[in-house]
């Protein structure tokens, strides 16, 4: 180790002195005292005012909250180099998983530390790429991301959805592939829609326009289906789909690979949906009813001559494949192609004449090919344990590609031949890293009704369990959504300076089918926030950790975990991460798309019982006077308009004037950022860089500088060498499939 980077370590430790000592000067946060009854429970809030996203008072208070936050976030001694830590990591390039529309392959990527993955698109495989949608040009700082795309089946055109600051409201255009034109489209205020095309058109779904000064609070209603046809204005779009008798149910379009089906998907919330068709070769004047009511869920692969192939949970909590007749949709006339198994299934391909099927064993994928018959013929190896995504293949093609990761694994991308089972690596990662100095286990923990949760936890070979590693523990929790192991790059930088790293397969989730997510929901929600305490209290009795050495990170629902777990047992973690939280439980419904959350929470509207039970966990209103909370980042982005920011704001104030611990508890409020998705790299690095500071200052760690890679100019100044002239390039080692211990298995 040189002398610069003992000298940065040992000022980075004097530093910590000093800003553990320091007294943070919280905004004055004004109160307005509002009541509201509930089933004679007087429910007393004092920051409701701060729902309000446009005015000048809440717009004074996020300034003044950021001021605070920066000013803090300054003093971490090691801010800079994790900085210059997480931009090298980032500076690799980032393939996509190659897919064929019309004759043409596309695919994404970046090539390093572009603010937004760019869209390529060959004549035939390995033939040169040329650039089709290069979103960086569409905005200076990269806020402008690409959405949803989607290839006529002629290969004509190119219709795309962007979004502006990370907002959930879209606009699509068209693009004439061969010339490269952009067509006369332009469509606006599109929302939770796809991309479905039909002859010289397509179908989309989209809202009434907001008034002006509500679009990222308003709430969203009337949801409707239209057609539009290519070069015409949106005025003369086609009425498909609405039902004026429930505002709040969501619709959305998608067409057969052969264009003979239109099919309408209904629903009212997160899970479960009612499914229509339309015959379009017999011209059918009305829409079929396949399914019925929203108590499972319903998903068409495709067709099969006058058939539908169909996944769903219906009679099956792991879900099935099989095959309907939209003349004879009744359960007593389907086909079952392939039953439902132990494992969950994910999802299908067909890609020629085969079925590949995706499935989710213990968290993490499995797949299997079979017949249309549904025998099965072989298993897809996969590398090792990890996450098999983005499977892409035709009906009438022979090749197929797959991307595989896990957690010291970089995303790779396959290319598979169906006939011969051989798969071959198409793309891989070239980031700098050696997965053999790292180590994953799964692990399977009791809750505290004795049922069995798995988790993964990945640290440094050899580490030593006596109870003083700094660990990360994340979890989810809701909207059947899945936990897998997946390749990070900003958790490298925690990994790497010693920390372990602990992902919880919490109820609530899919794991284990639609009865592992029903166990975590409504009434029972609270086995969410048990399973992840348990998780934590196994770490501390297994001397992994300590509660002064505990972290614990989520976000959107995940931000709900924290948030309740942190005020339901403060004396448990160190450090707080609720990102883009719902963080109050009985006004969550009331803004933008929180009313479709309904069948994971409940609402006080569904009586006395429900509301009784979300007032006992609402992060907002379960925080106590002078309660001892952990060091807390609250992060969001104002341009969120799926989870709102008024829930971090009002929590944020509220634990401001809660907390009696010498913790801080302070809120990044990222401007032009939505709820994630479409972020650009450099907002995410410099997130990321606060996040991380935020941790490791918090958790006592210090900051290993001999991981940045020093530039030719640094190296030159440091070593006053007379030449810029760059260094012999070392030979990368292949990095290896990810190695899992699993200590145990699950009990039903």
């Amino acid at each position: 180790m040189n002398k610069i980077y003992v000298s940065s370590i040992l000022l980075s430790l004097l530093s910590m002195t000093n800003l553990s000592s320091q007294n943070i000067k919280y905004p004055e946060t004004k109160k307005v005292e509002t009541h509201e009854g509930y089933f004679n429970t007087k429910v007393i809030e004092n920051y409701r005012w701060l729902e309000d996203d446009n005015s000048k008072e809440t717009a004074e208070w996020v300034e003044a909250q950021n001021k605070v936050t920066n000013q803090y976030l300054s003093t971490i001694p090691f801010r800079n180099d994790i900085k210059k830590r997480l931009t090298q990591l980032w500076d690799y390039p980032k393939y996509g998983v190659p897919f064929k529309a019309g004759n043409k392959y596309f695919y994404y990527l970046n090539k390093g530390t572009q603010n937004q993955s760019v869209l390529y698109m060959q004549e035939k495989l390995y033939a040169e790429s040329k650039v089709v949608l290069d979103p960086n040009t569409l905005s200076t700082d990269g806020t402008v991301s690409l959405g949803d795309i989607s290839v006529s089946h002629d290969g004509k055109y190119l219709a795309y959805s962007i979004s502006r600051a990370g907002s959930d409201w879209s606009e699509i255009y068209v693009k004439e592939l061969a010339t490269g034109l952009m067509m006369k489209d332009e469509l606006k205020w599109v929302k939770f829609s796809g991309i479905a095309w039909l002859g010289d058109g397509f179908y989309y779904s989209s809202y009434d326009a907001p008034e002006k000064g509500k679009e990222l609070s308003k709430k969203n209603e009337f949801h409707k289906v239209y057609y539009h046809k290519i070069n015409t204005k949106q005025k003369s779009d086609k009425l498909i789909y609405e039902n004026k008798a429930f505002p709040l149910r969501n619709y959305s379009a998608q067409t057969t690979e052969d264009e003979r089906f239109l099919i309408i998907y209904e629903t009212e919330s997160t899970s479960g949906n009612s499914l229509y068709c339309k015959d379009m070769i017999k011209k059918d004047k009305d829409f079929r009813l396949i399914a019925k009511g929203f108590e499972n869920d319903f998903s068409v692969v495709d067709n099969i001559g006058t058939k539908l192939l169909i996944t769903t949970n219906k009679n099956a909590p792991h879900k099935q494949l099989v095959v309907v007749d939209p003349l004879k949709p009744e359960a007593e006339f389907w086909k079952t192609i392939i039953p439902q198994k132990e494992e969950v299934l994910e999802s299908i391909e067909l890609v020629n004449d085969k079925i590949v099927a995706t499935y989710m064993r213990d968290a993490y994928s499995k797949a299997y090919i079979y017949t249309f018959d549904g025998k099965q013929t072989g298993e897809l190896k996969l590398p090792g344990i990890g996450t098999l995504g983005g499977f892409s293949g035709k009906k009438n093609d022979n090749t197929a590609f797959y991307s595989f990761t896990s957690f010291t694994f970089p995303n790779t991308v396959y290319k598979y031949d169906i006939t011969s089972g051989i798969s071959e690596i198409y793309t891989e990662s070239k980031i700098k890293f050696n997965a053999d100095d790292y180590v994953t286990e799964q692990l399977f923990y009791p809750s505290n009704d004795h049922i069995k949760i798995p988790m993964f936890v990945v640290h440094k070979r050899n580490i030593v369990l006596d109870g003083n590693n700094p660990t990360l523990l994340y979890g989810y929790g809701g909207f059947n959504i899945s936990l897998t192991p997946n390749f990070s790059i900003s958790r490298l930088l925690f990994l790497e300076n010693g920390g372990i790293y602990v992902m919880a397969n919490i109820r609530g989730g899919g794991e284990y089918g639609d009865d592992w997510h029903k166990a975590g929901t409504k009434l029972h929600k609270q086995n969410v926030f048990d399973d992840f305490i348990a998780a934590a209290e196994y770490l501390i009795k297994m001397n992994y950790t300590s509660p002064e050495k505990l972290a614990i990170s989520g976000g959107s629902n995940g931000g709900l975990l924290v948030g309740a777990c942190m005020t339901q047992r403060p004396d448990l973690f160190k450090v707080a991460l609720p990102a883009v939280g719902v963080l109050d439980m009985l006004h969550y419904q009331k803004f933008t798309i929180g009313w479709a959350w309904k069948e994971d929470y409940g609402t006080f509207d569904d009586g006395e019982e429900m509301f009784k039970y979300l007032y006992n966990y609402s992060p907002l209103h379960h925080l106590k006077e002078n309660g001892k909370y952990p060091a807390t980042l609250i992060t969001t982005g104002d341009h969120d308009d799926r989870v709102v920011p008024a829930h971090s704001f009002k929590f944020a104030a509220r634990l401001q004037e809660c907390n009696a611990s010498e913790n801080p508890t302070i809120i990044r409020i990222e401007t032009n950022a939505g709820h994630g998705a479409g972020k650009p790299t450099s907002k995410v690095i410099d997130e990321m860089t606060d996040v991380w500071s935020f941790v490791l200052y918090n958790l006592g760690m210090s900051f290993d500088s001999s991981t940045i890679t020093e530039t030719e100019l640094e190296k030159k100044i440091r070593l006053n060498a007379p030449s810029l002239s760059l260094p012999p390039q070392k030979t990368e080692k292949k990095i290896k499939a990810t190695e899992v211990n699993i200590q145990a298995q699950p009990k039903e």
